[in-house]
């Protein structure tokens, strides 16, 4: 073993978050994970050198979310020269709030203090019950010096489980078109009489971009007297900026990891997005980019939410559409005006839609052209209009892809051109199988209400493919 070996550590090792809750005797963790990465605070190799038996311990107090920084060690190299253990506490003073670099005991005393009747910032916003407890989301903006402290608290956490988490600046002028959801989970008092506690399970950050529409077809200029008006009339300055059409785009999303695969995630994102889908001022609900697990879990929830709308069950593919065998191809395959209208009323971004929708109309191909996850294909044998039905859906597929990557792909020659495209619409059907055999377990009512059900018989890991569509909304 090197010397540099001897005092190396793997940051990932050596940190542990932990959440705890006052008592008589101390404290009591009723929650200890590991992060998920560290290279955005501790470098790409993830290493922290100049220890021996490093640890690393962020406690939280379960509710409030108050943080306290521990660092143990055995050893501590000396420093030669310019080689020197690196200073951990100064490297995490700019992803933690400097109330979480306070003594031990004074984190201990602080979190006593929190009183019994403390509930989580905010205004509650809904309640709901699953296996695993009952938990409530709570709702409030930055503008609140509660809110914002919470957030300052947990943002870290962004950065270790959410790849390629960003913290937002809590401090900037728009504070207030930034909208923040809270999971919690409530538990039941611990004696009779007592009261309730709360336990942070995982936030969600939205920001308000102000959308202006323009008219269709565009205004004329006001008249007055037969000429062009030399005024317009902009108010006396009251109007409620917060009332003007805006894109809303989830930052960050997270549940921490105690709280994951417990079926939280979709019901947090559904009520996210009912909330938006209600909120008159909001046109489309978008997401900065997303990583694969947010991915798949949005598609699933989208594709059940638009599976309960009649006008998007209405939508299909017109078998009467000629594919030409030179020119343009057609553009009408589905209702563009229909398509269209169905996207703004679920207020769901173009990219977004049409993927959910691609997805939609494959479960609806006949079996005998429908891709699945086996790469064999149906034992059925399909007709020509079975045929014609699967060229239109894929043409689609390959139209959307075209359209998003066309910088790309039309650097290639022609031949190599629809090679690429056939090699991506291959993954797109695998992705898409993928999704659809996930969401007949998440929402099997779905497929009972007439859904078509793909061959389960063969699945493949789910890692068998990477997506592969780099396409933004």
């Amino acid at each position: 073993m090197s010397t540099d070996d001897a005092w190396t550590a793997s940051s990932n090792d050596a940190l542990r978050i932990s959440l705890v809750t006052p008592s008589a005797k101390g404290l009591n963790t009723i929650s200890s994970f590991p992060p998920k990465f560290t290279y955005p605070i501790f470098g790409d190799d993830e290493q922290i050198f100049g220890y021996q038996n490093l640890k690393i311990n962020l406690q939280y107090n379960a509710s409030d979310m108050r943080p306290n920084l521990a660092v143990t060690y055995s050893k501590k190299f000396k420093a030669v020269g310019e080689t020197e253990a690196a200073d951990i506490h100064d490297i995490l003073q700019d992803y933690l709030p400097e109330v979480a670099f306070q003594r031990a005991n004074d984190f201990e005393a602080a979190i006593k203090r929190v009183t019994d009747d403390w509930t989580p910032p905010g205004e509650l916003a809904t309640t709901f019950t699953t296996e695993a407890g009952t938990f409530e989301i709570w709702r409030g903006n930055l503008e609140d010096p509660a809110v914002k402290q919470l957030v300052n608290r947990v943002q870290i956490l962004s950065t270790l489980y959410i790849e390629g988490g960003s913290f937002i600046e809590v401090d900037e002028p728009e504070a207030d078109q930034w909208t923040i959801f809270f999971l919690y989970q409530k538990k039941p008092a611990a004696t009779e009489g007592g009261r309730s506690s709360y336990v942070f399970a995982g936030y969600s950050s939205l920001f308000r971009f102000f959308f202006y529409q323009a008219p269709t077809p565009p205004a004329s200029p006001p008249k007055e007297n037969g000429e062009a008006g030399k005024e317009l009339a902009i108010g006396n300055g009251d109007f409620d900026l917060s009332q003007l059409p805006c894109r809303t785009r989830i930052s960050q999303f997270l549940l921490i990891p105690p709280f994951q695969q417990k079926g939280l995630g979709p019901k947090f994102y559904e009520f996210i997005f009912q909330y938006y889908l209600k909120h008159r001022p909001t046109v489309e609900l978008t997401v900065e980019d997303p990583n694969e697990a947010f991915d798949d879990m949005r598609d699933i929830c989208d594709l059940h939410f638009l599976r309960q709308m009649p006008e998007f069950n209405a939508l299909h593919i017109d078998t009467s559409v000629v594919i030409p065998k030179d020119g343009p191809a057609p553009r009408n395959i589905v209702s563009r005006e229909a398509m269209e209208a169905v996207r703004r009323k679920a207020k769901i971004a173009p990219r977004q839609f049409a993927r959910v929708l691609e997805m939609h109309l494959m479960s609806k191909l006949p079996e005998s052209v429908r891709p699945g996850i086996s790469p064999e294909k149906s034992a059925v044998k399909a007709t020509r209009e079975q045929k014609h039905e699967y060229n239109l859906w894929e043409l689609m597929v390959k139209q959307r892809l075209y359209r998003h990557n066309r910088d790309t792909l039309g650097q290639l020659e022609i031949d190599e051109r629809g090679n690429k495209l056939n090699e991506v619409v291959s993954s797109v059907e695998f992705d898409f199988a993928r999704l659809l055999l996930k969401a007949e377990k998440q929402y099997p009512a779905d497929v009972a209400n007439g859904k078509r059900k793909l061959d389960e018989t063969d699945e493949a890991p789910a890692s068998k493919k990477a997506r592969v569509e780099t396409e933004e909304e």
